[in-house]
């Protein structure tokens, strides 16, 4: 609504906010429309920002990144507290540039499949593209060379390897290994809480950690307060989506209309979700 307040933000600015007050920002992954309805309706019973983070395997999975990155951007509208649109995990520089010019808030290019030079040159391609047009621009980096990427199981950032390809490439927040990894459905990850101090002092700008998921509430806090600053989260929350459809179902084996087994993984992450975002916000 016109001189109404403005709801869809730039990433930076909430960003800026948790970087100056020391907490954690929630960035949690979207699936399809309803775990994004459901992620923001559990930013709003929190009454705390949020990013909604699309990867290039959900953008895959839609047939494209403009419906459903549209549909984001349309639900961060209408929200009840800010809300930040971001590219996850683009191997595509193209896919990065698109999401930039659907008005994404930020985008991260992951470079980790390339050789470090390629990396480089492409990151910082993107990131002159997206700071042109007031985008934040995150990277990844595990080890030099490092073929799986930051979140292998084992892989470790090196401190002055994150401080020169920062200056390098120009970024603004940095992915970092430092213990966990993607896809986890356990909670037991331990993270390098010293590496993450570390790297936090050496590299200079605010740090990511992917893999989330694995991580407990505990180690989480820990984290944050070692210097994490943004906390990204797919798999816990899918998690709680997809068992209350399979308990609706199975409490209801007759049902066909799918807008109510749906429903109960919405009202699930809305639920999960906002004490998630509780707990980073309160992390210092």
């Amino acid at each position: 609504m016109e001189g109404g307040p403005v709801t869809l933000v730039n990433t930076r600015e909430l960003m800026d906010r948790a970087t100056a007050t020391g907490t954690g920002q929630g960035a949690f992954n979207v699936i399809h429309v309803e775990t994004a309805e459901g992620l923001v309706g559990g930013a709003e019973a929190a009454g705390v920002p949020l990013i909604l983070q699309i990867s290039e395997n959900c953008a895959k999975y839609h047939g494209g990144l403009e419906a459903i990155g549209l549909a984001a951007l349309a639900i961060a509208r209408t929200a009840a507290v800010p809300v930040a649109v971001h590219l996850d995990h683009a191997e595509s520089e193209d896919l990065a540039l698109e999401a930039v010019d659907l008005g994404f808030g930020s985008v991260m290019f992951d470079g980790a499949h390339l050789p470090y030079d390629w990396n480089v040159e492409v990151t910082r391609r993107v990131a002159a593209y997206a700071h042109q047009r007031g985008v934040y621009v995150e990277a990844e980096l595990g080890e030099v060379g490092g073929k799986d990427g930051a979140h292998a199981p084992g892989v470790r950032t090196d401190p002055a390897e994150a401080e020169a390809f920062v200056a390098a490439t120009g970024v603004d927040a940095l992915a970092v290994a430092v213990g966990s990894s993607h896809a986890m459905t356990e909670r037991r990850a331990v993270l390098d809480l010293d590496l993450i101090t570390k790297l936090k002092s050496a590299v200079g700008k605010p740090l990511v950690l992917h893999g989330s998921s694995g991580v407990t509430d505990e180690m989480l806090v820990a984290a944050i307060v070692a210097g994490m600053t943004k906390i990204n989260v797919s798999t816990h929350l899918n998690g709680f989506f997809t068992r209350a459809v399979r308990e609706y179902l199975d409490a209801n084996p007759a049902v066909v209309d799918s807008r109510k087994y749906i429903k109960a993984g919405r009202d699930a992450l809305v639920l999960e979700s906002a004490r998630m975002l509780t707990l980073f916000a309160k992390a210092k």
